[in-house]
């Protein structure tokens, strides 16, 4: 569910995620792989991330992050997060995905971006060993149908990222399926899921249209132990609130909805963990 930020997942697709437009009901879901599915994918509304999701992952970095720093967003989609953040960190930012077909429009996008790599064989093509200083992952995981999958992206950010640098995680919490958000809807009504489970994500598009992706769900109590796995320590996780975001976002961009489902069940969870 990201902007268009996390292409390698979820709301943030990769182009590994799936989706379909939902005009006039819920259709089958078709993959964001390919020309098609990044231009539907760049569409992405995200008002939700942007009020509860982004701003939190902006400020937690910025506590590392200046204009002498590498920051890398791993799976940034068309890159609009991605240049978000190198305009308002100041911070060299690299682009990362899994597919070429987002990140050619994330470079014709006029972006302060100053680099994009392609993801090939689970490995950023160019970057080094220790080469990053901080990284950010935006509604990624939710494309990964296997905790080895989930594993094998960490232990990667954890090879470019240096010892002690800080990685961001923004993701949806698969507990709060069914719940209608302004640009999102998790899973369906009175479902449980369980780790890797298939669930269905809508999400709305800036022409007030809907598409379906399909995804995998991951509590978010997986990721601490998976982190640790990898070589991260000091994790920590918070759930971002409406009220705190008001004092971060723009007032006529809170002021244009009433947020009443972000409010009485926030559905987005921000894990910080440091290099080992």
């Amino acid at each position: 569910m990201s902007d268009g930020s996390g292409s390698a997942g979820q709301v943030g697709g990769n182009g590994a995620g799936a989706s379909a437009s939902g005009r006039g009901g819920e259709e089958e879901p078709v993959a964001w792989s390919g020309p098609e599915g990044a231009h539907a994918f760049a569409a992405v509304e995200a008002a939700t991330d942007w009020l509860l999701g982004y701003p939190f992952v902006f400020r937690t970095l910025a506590r590392w992050v200046g204009h002498d720093s590498v920051l890398v967003d791993y799976g940034c989609g068309p890159g609009k997060v991605a240049d978000h953040a190198a305009r308002l960190l100041g911070a060299r930012v690299l682009g990362v995905d899994t597919s070429p077909e987002m990140l050619a429009l994330a470079r014709g996008a006029g972006s302060a971006v100053a680099g994009f790599h392609l993801v090939v064989d689970g490995r950023a093509a160019g970057l080094a060993d220790a080469s990053a200083d901080a990284v950010m992952c935006n509604h990624v995981l939710a494309s990964l149908p296997t905790e080895e999958s989930v594993l094998g992206v960490f232990r990667e950010i954890r090879r470019i990222l240096r010892p002690g640098g800080p990685f961001v995680l923004l993701a949806t919490d698969p507990a709060c399926s069914g719940t209608e958000y302004a640009s999102l809807r998790i899973g369906d009504p009175g479902r449980d899921y369980g780790p890797g489970d298939a669930l269905s994500v809508r999400l709305r598009l800036t022409d007030g249209t809907w598409q379906v992706m399909p995804n995998h769900a991951w509590p978010v109590d997986v990721y601490p132990p998976l982190l640790e796995r990898a070589g991260f320590r000091e994790v920590v996780q918070q759930r971002p609130t409406v009220d705190e975001a008001l004092a971060l976002v723009a007032p006529d961009f809170a002021a244009g909805r009433t947020w009443s489902a972000e409010r009485s069940r926030p559905p987005l969870v921000i894990t910080t963990a440091l290099a080992g």
